[in-house]
């Protein structure tokens, strides 16, 4: 039996001792496994999500009992001190001697540490294990600022960390970017903008001279002379291989680092592999996991005598998600490997920057830059690594879709069965339509069980689920768009059988039609088809629905809830404005203007809300519904009451269509707007829908939104009267909501609409489905059965008594905490 001995219990290492053990000679080999650590192989990529709440157990790879079940002996807490090669065998630091015929360096790498006078004090912190992170969430309990040197991909996750533990957060990158190895000059802009709004200080183009303090840090000081006071320090400037096993035993190290390895992963010893961040190939190191993984399996190949593929480099595309920005860079994101001409999308104002690069023919895409929304990043990317034909119009490839159309690129048919969809496990398209076509495969879990695909970072899951389907389609099999597992049907004919059956509960809707118990997809899926068919007040619904829902209020940071009451149009009059901030005042609720032309009151404990409400529909108020999946708000400008360009009272128009749909349940929330002329100061056209005066009368646009997915909603029709006007409106809203999937804004359900556009004017302005009467109707009904649900759980006891924080007890929340902002309350920091 051949014996192996592997260094290293990483991510890497652990995927080779898997790939070992599931071939089909694994069996062949005595595995043992060296860790220094006391965990088992644990999950580097989600290191941050140990600061929001994530264990690690919630991390590890693997359990102990898994390697006991593979014979693999696994020796955690131990650490290798001497390799040598010419009896062939290991020694670690308890004396103990492990003799081995074929070895794999997988040590990885340690944070590099840049030469700074004063990194000895109390308070810096390397962020690379767990151990490192559980001595940063220790200090800083005692911490109020943190800075972060490195503002590449691991400075930005460490940053993240130190926002998660509540921390006044700072970045310090030497460059004068971030993340300088995968964005451009604008497309880091766009990303510090991004990350300033969130509240990080990002400081640029800065080299740390020394770490202030005495015995305890105190701050940093730059070349420049400047300062930053800040409590800890956390440096995150890049990896150092962990090469020094290799060069004590004499192998050779490349000139930054790495074991030098051949296209094979050997090193100058044929017997000993180095896979990972600890091996250098052409004099470079790879830093993701998914060479890594790619590293292991060609070892792995090769001992167990199956099709061995060189290792000939590794594509450094990267998507990932950065504190809730997308940022995505792939194939030639610079345009300096090859001749190319750039095309750029730059919005500042929604934090967007997207750049392809094409090739000086226009045939081909070299790779590209995405910022704040990185939908398109895995078709791009398998465009420009396959080599796939452009559109005539490449831009649409990042303008996204127009005229209608879902998608301006090619789909996943047309991949060749050679591309790598699932780069972190290199499983290909024809991988996956293989097993689905010979295997019998049908659900996304099977084919994370027979391929691994998407049990990695899980980036490439949208597209193998694309690939299921198109598969099953391609093979003659129905592809049936169901809510979820209880339900066999989707949300449309749910609405239908709840419509014609006249099912008024989720248990009812469950047991004709449904089977189990439900989950956490269907019931609050349900609860919105409830009311949207029978305007029934959500909360004497069985607890089916979300929590905001259910309080009739959104949960805030700390546990406390937000009022927000419902401000027609914008419109308010001084005594309003006063019962608000007597209210404010009294419940010590810290208050905002919100974009939507309203006041957001925010602190208020759940035990609070009735009486609260109480005030505010005596004053004349009543919900604003912004915790719903429902209309939000109807913005307007001051129209012709005031403005010297208005042609139209846009206010009172505005104040009529809010009241006409407040409360409308729909699949998801709803936003309007209308203008008092073109110059369009409410932004009627970023709206799901939005009305802008003209001379004759009003235009009505549809299916626009802004947030992280931006679109400009569309011409339904135009000069027409208002009355005309609000039928269509009628008629949009109410055709969407019978049709729409769940969670699914107007703006997404109309690129997916087939026919787009001229589709919908058909249905909503020609009546050519036959429907418009039936739709106005529905939305009479939905008008005449409104009430407000603020002032029927005011008005009925039963319904009150619900809102307490203990189910039996009157008693407060005693874990709410408070600190100043600005002459404000707000939550106490987390962590």
């Amino acid at each position: 039996m051949t014996k192996v001995v592997v260094i290293g219990n990483g991510m890497v290492g652990y995927k080779f001792c898997e790939k070992l053990r599931v071939s089909e000679a694994g069996s062949d080999f005595d595995v043992t496994v060296f860790g220094e650590e006391p965990w088992p192989a644990y999950d580097r990529v989600h290191l941050s999500a140990y600061f929001s709440g994530s264990t690690a157990d919630d991390l590890i790879m693997a359990p102990v009992e898994w390697y006991k079940e593979n014979k693999i002996d696994l020796r955690t807490n131990e650490l290798v001190v001497k390799i040598d090669r010419d009896k062939k065998k290991v020694i670690s630091h308890t004396g103990e001697e492990v003799s081995y015929d074929k070895l794999v360096l997988a040590t990885g790498s340690g944070a590099f540490v840049p030469p700074i006078e004063g990194v000895e004090k109390k308070g810096v912190f390397v962020y690379r294990t767990l151990e490192d992170l559980d001595a940063i969430i220790d200090y800083g309990k005692k911490a109020t600022s943190a800075a972060v040197i490195g503002g590449g991909l691991l400075g930005l996750e460490a940053a993240k960390a130190v926002m998660d533990m509540g921390l006044e957060a700072h970045v310090i990158e030497f460059a004068p970017r971030l993340m300088p190895r995968q964005l451009d000059d604008a497309g880091a802009s766009i990303l510090k903008s991004k990350l300033e709004d969130l509240g990080i200080s990002i400081h640029l183009s800065k080299n740390t001279q020394l770490i202030q303090g005495d015995g305890e840090m105190t701050g940093l000081k730059f070349a420049d002379d400047s300062e930053l006071p800040v409590d800890m320090l956390v440096i995150s400037a890049g990896i150092k291989p962990r090469d020094e096993l290799a060069k004590d035993c004499g192998l050779p190290t490349a000139p930054r680092g790495g074991v030098i390895v051949n296209e094979f992963l050997q090193t100058e010893d044929e017997d000993i592999y180095a896979i990972g961040e600890v091996a250098s190939y052409q004099n470079m190191i790879y830093g993701l996991v998914a060479p890594g993984y790619e590293m292991a399996t060609q070892v792995v190949n090769q001992l167990v005598e199956e099709e061995v593929k060189p290792f000939l480099g590794f594509d450094m595309s990267t998507k990932l998600k950065l504190i809730g920005v997308d940022v995505g860079s792939f194939g030639d994101p610079f345009g300096e490997v090859e001749p190319s001409k750039p095309i750029v999308y730059e919005n500042k104002n929604s934090g967007l920057y997207k750049r392809i690069n094409v090739s000086l023919d226009g045939k081909r895409l070299l790779g590209g830059i995405l910022v704040g929304d990185a939908t398109e990043y895995s078709m791009l990317w398998q465009m420009a690594q396959n080599k796939m034909p452009l559109p005539p119009e490449p831009e649409d490839l990042i303008l996204g879709a127009r005229g209608g159309k879902e998608s301006a690129g090619a789909g996943v048919e047309s991949l060749p069965n050679e591309a790598q969809v699932c780069s972190c496990e290199n499983v290909t398209k024809g991988d996956i339509c293989s097993i689905i076509e010979n295997d019998g495969v049908t659900k996304m879990d099977e084919i994370k069980s027979c391929t691994k695909a998407g049990t990695g970072c899980g980036g490439c899951v949208p597209m193998v689920n694309d690939l299921l389907k198109h598969q099953l389609k391609s093979m003659g099999k129905q592809v049936k768009n169901v809510i979820c597992d209880h339900f066999d049907y989707s949300r449309q004919e749910l609405l239908d059988i709840v419509k014609v059956k006249k099912i008024k509960s989720y248990d009812e809707l469950l047991d004709q039609f449904g089977k189990g118990d439900g989950c956490e997809v269907c019931k609050p899926a349900v609860a919105s088809i409830l009311a949207s068919t029978w305007n029934e007040l959500i909360t004497k619904q069985d607890t089916i629905q979300d929590t905001n829902d259910r309080y009739l209020a959104n949960i805030q940071k700390g546990g406390t809830y937000s009022v927000v009451p419902r401000v027609p149009g914008g419109e308010i009059t001084p005594d309003k404005l006063i019962v608000l901030g007597e209210v404010a005042k009294k419940y010590g609720l810290y208050s905002k203007i919100t974009g939507g032309q309203r006041i957001d009151l925010f602190g208020a404990r759940v035990d609070q809300l009735p009486d609260i409400w109480e005030e505010l529909i005596n004053a004349g108020f009543e919900s604003g519904h912004a915790y719903g999946k429902s209309l939000r708000t109807i913005k307007s400008c001051v129209g012709s009451t005031w403005c010297r360009y208005g042609v139209q009272d846009s206010v009172s128009f505005a104040i009529q269509v809010e009241e006409r749909y407040r409360g409308l349940r729909s699949p998801h929330k709803i936003k309007g707007a209308v203008s008092g002329c073109i110059r369009e100061c409410a932004e009627a056209q970023s709206k799901d829908f939005g009305i802008i005066a003209t001379e004759k009368g009003w235009n009505l646009y549809v299916c626009g939104n802004g947030g992280s997915k931006p679109q400009h909603a569309q011409l339904l029709i135009n000069d027409v009267d208002t009355e005309t006007c609000l039928k269509y409106i009628d008629r949009f809203l109410m055709f969407y909501i019978r049709t729409a999937e769940p969670l699914t804004r107007t703006a997404t359900w109309l690129n997916k609409l087939e026919g787009g556009m001229d589709y919908l004017r058909d249905v909503v302005v020609n009546d050519s489905l036959g429907i418009g009467e039936e739709l106005e109707k529905e939305m009479e009904f939905m008008i005449q059965t409104y009430a407000c649900e603020w002032k029927e759980v005011v008005n009925n006891p039963e319904l009150r008594a619900k809102f307490k924080h203990f189910v039996n007890s009157d008693e407060e929340d005693p874990n709410l905490d408070w600190q100043e902002m600005r002459g404000q309350k707000i939550p106490a920091s987390w962590g």
